[in-house]
């Protein structure tokens, strides 16, 4: 199967990443050939793409925010979880995953990618169903992290049962009675951080399989933040934990 990736930042990194099979470049007529745009160019040259310089209208039809240009791939190349453990142990690292609960919203599961790239986790984890997957819109929402992210679609419960046997930490993130304040919450070991959906937060059994359950400080009247803002604050606070400022 193929799709049509689209936004420049999308297209570069993807072209950049060189994760996936690409088989044509679509431009739009008129379109000003500068910044990324050049590198995206020359780049499908060096891919012997075929070019189209299409009318807008035709880009339109394909999706909403392609900038000009659009690309056609082959699917997202998911990964699985051991070659997620196996990327923590070559980096000689301890294990830093992100964990994701029936996150919805093609946008905050952009930013969540976008944001665990950023902070350096090995992989993300999501649900067989009633998840998001890693769609053209989250390349698109997440700047092209997607392409760099290893990413597993898996059954939850079992892969958490996996990482307690590698003596992960599974820390959920949750605001209820039982969520410890995040000052007493320790994230600077082999770490697995789940995210709940929207509105419903985390479902029953994915919670129990929980080590501990964090909140985040609020001072505001706001009841809570959203799943991607959250989860995104919930990253640099362990990647705080796991000494950033030592090298950046």
């Amino acid at each position: 199967m193929t799709e049509w990736l689209y936004g420049r930042n999308a297209v570069y990194e993807a072209l950049r990443a060189r994760r996936r099979h690409f088989f044509r470049l679509r431009l739009a007529q008129g379109v000003e050939e500068k910044g990324h745009l050049t590198e995206i160019l020359q780049m499908a040259s060096d891919f012997k793409l075929p070019l189209d310089r299409v009318q807008r209208a035709s880009l339109d039809s394909l999706a909403k925010g392609h900038q000009g240009i659009a690309l056609e791939a082959s699917s997202y190349p998911y990964t699985d979880l051991t070659d997620i453990l196996a990327a923590a142990a070559r980096r000689s690292e301890q294990a830093f995953i992100l964990i994701l609960d029936v996150i919805q919203d093609p946008q905050n599961l952009g930013t969540l990618i976008r944001t665990a790239e950023a902070v350096g986790v090995h992989g993300v984890l999501l649900p067989f169903r009633h998840t998001a997957s890693v769609t053209p819109a989250v390349v698109n929402a997440s700047s092209g992290a997607s392409e760099y992210q290893l990413i597993a679609q898996v059954n939850l419960a079992q892969a958490i049962e996996h990482l307690k046997e590698e003596n992960i930490w599974i820390i959920g993130l949750d605001a209820g009675l039982d969520a410890q304040p995040l000052q007493k919450v320790r994230l600077d070991g082999p770490l697995a951080l789940v995210v709940g959906g929207e509105g419903s937060g985390m479902r029953t059994l994915v919670r129990k399989s929980c080590d501990g359950i964090m909140r985040l400080p609020m001072q505001g009247r706001v009841e809570s933040l959203n799943a991607a803002v959250a989860g995104s604050v919930a990253l640099y606070f362990a990647w705080q934990a796991r000494s950033f400022s030592a090298e950046y």
